[in-house]
């Protein structure tokens, strides 16, 4: 039977590229079990043990009361929790420190910032290309604001100044910007008094910064004895009137991303705005799973975790680099923080050097890449994605473990070599 035809009042939903690339590869009899499956398209991290990591948990243990509901802005011993985590790492000795008040808990990240999206007015949103790839959807299904999107240009290793920032609020008329950071899929991340002075921008400009910091912890340009980690918590003066809000979670940073375990940290006024948004669009999430989260917060779970991840991943890092350089697959900046590399595939042969002609022939050897074009986000589908600057890039991660993104690089240095050849 065709799938040519419709069903009365839907409209056809598109997927995220992660989703659409694995279920492209799920046609081919792809399965995350098969060891033969490379995936460098996943969004998540490795889930195993990871050398000086705490013990992974396995088990849950669920009370008499986990039966019930959970409070949709979350169990307020872990907002409790996760507030007190961000002001020791963060807010050590200022006067303005977050409470329970100022965290909303989620089931997943992509549900936080629909919350988020959900209590936004009637307002211009700046987005930059190129951004997290669920972003398009999620800018265009609520109609009350208007999606700005502003161009980062890869020559310039994707900056974007403060001086920028001001320019795009005040010309463009912006209430409100949107960004992942570091940002996926560029690596690029806003960190130290530049990240401070974006922070004085929107508080002097009346500009809320939604910032998706889920790879926060996944940082390869800290400083030396400090922990690799970076978020906006750190500069912001009174927790309650800086227009600034966070979301992150367990996802990446603590490598439980089946938890669906997430937080929104910002003003009191935000979380109440977002919950009160949750209460019909999620209900809240996995009351269990928050109440076994508590203990995650601790500073030496933190500390171990991050630890571990940036031992691990910069290695990881650090061998992709180098070896997708040597196939002619160079990025415009080497990833500051995440675990993706943009790669640049122009100097290949076409077809390779366009991102769906690449994720074609990489999927036929049983390699999952995600093309570029997906990471122009683009709500409303109001430019063709003919003309997308990004047709010539693809994202790869080193969030699976070393094997098999050895395995998949030598597949892909095989299908560059025939291309050659030909």
């Amino acid at each position: 039977m065709s799938d040519d035809f419709t069903i009365p009042a839907f409209r056809a939903v598109p997927r995220t590229g992660v989703i659409y690339v694995t279920s492209e590869a799920h046609k081919l009899g792809y399965r995350s079990s098969d060891p033969d499956w490379c995936n460098l398209g996943q969004g998540q991290p490795e889930t195993g043990e990871l050398p000086g990591a705490p013990p992974r948990m396995h088990e849950v243990a669920v009370r008499v009361d986990d039966q019930e509901y959970a409070p949709v802005p979350g169990l307020w011993e872990l907002r409790e929790s996760v507030a007190s985590l961000y002001n020791r790492l963060y807010r050590k000795g200022l006067p303005s420190q977050y409470g329970a008040d100022n965290v909303s808990i989620c089931g997943g990240g992509r549900a936080a910032l629909t919350r988020a999206a959900a209590s936004l007015g009637h307002v211009n949103l700046g987005h930059f290309l190129p951004d997290y790839t669920a972003y398009e959807e999620l800018l265009d299904v609520f109609k009350a604001f208007t999606a700005i999107p502003i161009l980062l240009e890869g020559d310039r290793g994707y900056a974007f100044t403060p001086d920028d920032l001001k320019k795009e609020i005040q010309g463009r008329g912006l209430s409100a910007l949107l960004l992942s950071n570091p940002c996926n899929p560029t690596g690029k991340l806003v960190q130290g008094d530049e990240l401070s002075r974006w922070v004085g921008t929107a508080r002097e400009q009346d500009c809320s910064l939604l910032i998706d910091e889920f790879y926060s912890h996944y940082i390869w340009t800290g400083r030396p004895g400090q922990l690799p980690i970076e978020s906006a918590a750190r500069y912001v003066e009174d927790v309650n009137r800086d227009p600034v809000v966070l979301f992150d979670g367990l996802t990446k940073n603590w490598r439980y991303p089946g938890w669906r375990v997430t937080w929104t940290v910002g003003p009191a006024k935000v979380i109440e705005a977002v919950a009160s948004a949750g209460s019909f669009l999620d209900g809240g999430g996995s009351r269990p799973l928050q109440r076994a989260a508590i203990s995650l917060m601790s500073d030496e779970v933190v500390k171990q975790e991050t630890t571990a991840i940036h031992a691990a991943f910069r290695d990881k890092r650090e061998k992709m680099i180098a070896r997708l350089e040597r196939i002619g697959i160079r990025p415009d900046r080497a990833p500051d923080g995440t675990f993706y590399v943009w790669g640049n595939l122009s100097s290949l042969p076409p077809p390779l050097n366009d991102g769906m002609g690449f994720f074609r022939a990489a999927l036929a050897r049983k390699v999952i890449t995600v093309p570029g074009e997906f990471f122009d986000v683009n709500p409303g589908k109001r430019r063709s994605r003919r003309a997308s600057r990004f047709r010539s890039y693809t994202r790869f991660s080193f969030g699976p473990p070393q094997a098999q993104i050895d395995l998949a690089l030598s597949r892909i240095e095989e299908i560059v070599r025939s291309a050659t050849q030909r």
